[in-house]
């Protein structure tokens, strides 16, 4: 099927795209460039600016010397300066903090309404206040974790699914310690976009497993579903932490949950194990919650962590754009995560994750 015609943004000229550099998004819209000599004409070619790497003031000749952003452009003298933009981060990373094994969470549970958004922020503002360098990816479609902390990346992790776009050109840096890749509704559009490739539920994985360098902990915040999108964050993660609602029918859910590991484990060939489960809303006046714990840790033993008690305050915390540590550092909330974080980091190589039976 033949491509649909577009309109030079240049010469006006219609013409079907084909090749990469003729379309380009840039503050929130497409522009469409026949040649590229419309490129060049369109990138205020002879105008002079000053590299971003080296800092030597040229004349703009070519397209590779900028990349255009929603909200900024970034100029480059040569083809090496640009080459380079993308280490500098990584380069400054190193230099905060020495490499240490990668440990990648996932925040997953089928069921919504268990606090997955909640316990991925704190989780990794906690991770990040005891020193670790953490990155929190968004991997669910709402936006929640941008919405929770005030935040709307210019570049998500649509692009650096579907663009390949590098993972440090994206990330947000929020708190000391704390960046954060948002995503949003076009999240949506990503997972058609997967579905038609090879390896469909690795994509993740090959985009951030030589990208992601300098951190020490990636939380992972999944949508409440059985998608691709969360196959494709089970299989970049090491471990799994499944925050359970205190009633009935999230305790059915957990069942789920661990058939989808076994899954994993056994069609993707992907080995994830099990950190634990966070029972949340916990609620001691009620039969049901204490009922739901008894259960939780029969089952999972030491692998089921300390509860985290209903809180008025964690609820009004991403109203104000903040984690539970800075909106009411003395609250319940507050101490129910600062435990839950204490614990995890406490999971070492002597104490490696529950592996789930098969």
């Amino acid at each position: 099927m033949d491509r649909p015609l577009c309109r030079c943004s240049v010469c006006q000229r219609e013409f079907q795209v084909r090749f990469r550099y003729q379309l380009r998004e840039e503050a929130g819209r497409f522009e469409y460039f026949c040649s590229q000599r419309c490129l060049a004409a369109g990138l205020e070619v002879d105008e002079e600016h000053a590299c971003e790497v080296c800092g030597q003031t040229f004349v703009l000749e070519y397209p590779y010397q900028v990349i255009a952003s929603d909200a900024t452009r970034r100029y480059f003298c040569t083809p090496v300066c640009r080459e380079r933009a993308p280490t500098l981060r990584r380069e400054a990373m190193r230099q905060v903090a020495p490499q240490r094994p990668l440990r990648r969470i996932a925040v997953f549970n089928h069921k919504g309404g268990t606090g997955k958004t909640t316990t991925s922020v704190n989780l990794a503002a906690g991770l990040a206040e005891g020193g670790a360098r953490v990155l929190l990816i968004d991997a669910d479609g709402q936006g929640n974790v941008g919405a929770s902390l005030g935040i709307s990346g210019e570049k998500n992790l649509y692009h650096v699914l579907v663009h390949g776009l590098p993972a440090e050109e994206a990330v947000v840096p929020v708190r000391p310690g704390l960046d954060v890749l948002t995503s949003n509704e076009s999240l949506a559009a990503a997972e058609l976009h997967l579905a038609g490739l090879p390896n469909r539920a690795r994509v993740l994985r090959e985009r951030l497993s030589s990208r992601v360098e300098g951190y020490d902990v990636v939380v992972l915040d999944c949508a409440p579903a059985l998608s691709l999108m969360n196959q494709n964050a089970l299989v970049y993660a090491d471990s799994l932490l499944v925050p359970v609602a205190c009633d009935y029918l999230s305790l059915v859910g957990v069942r789920q949950v661990l058939r989808t590991v076994k899954n994993v484990r056994e069609l993707l060939h992907h080995d994830v194990q099990l950190a634990g489960v966070v029972p949340t809303f916990f609620d001691v006046r009620n039969r049901i919650s204490r009922d739901a714990l008894e259960t939780l840790q029969k089952h999972f033993g030491e692998r089921c962590f300390p509860p985290v008690r209903v809180n008025t305050r964690l609820r009004e915390a991403p109203s104000a754009k903040q984690t539970i540590f800075e909106y009411a550092p003395e609250s319940h909330g507050a101490e129910d995560y600062r435990t839950l974080v204490d614990r995890l980091r406490a999971l070492s190589v002597e104490e490696p994750p529950l592996r789930v039976a098969s």
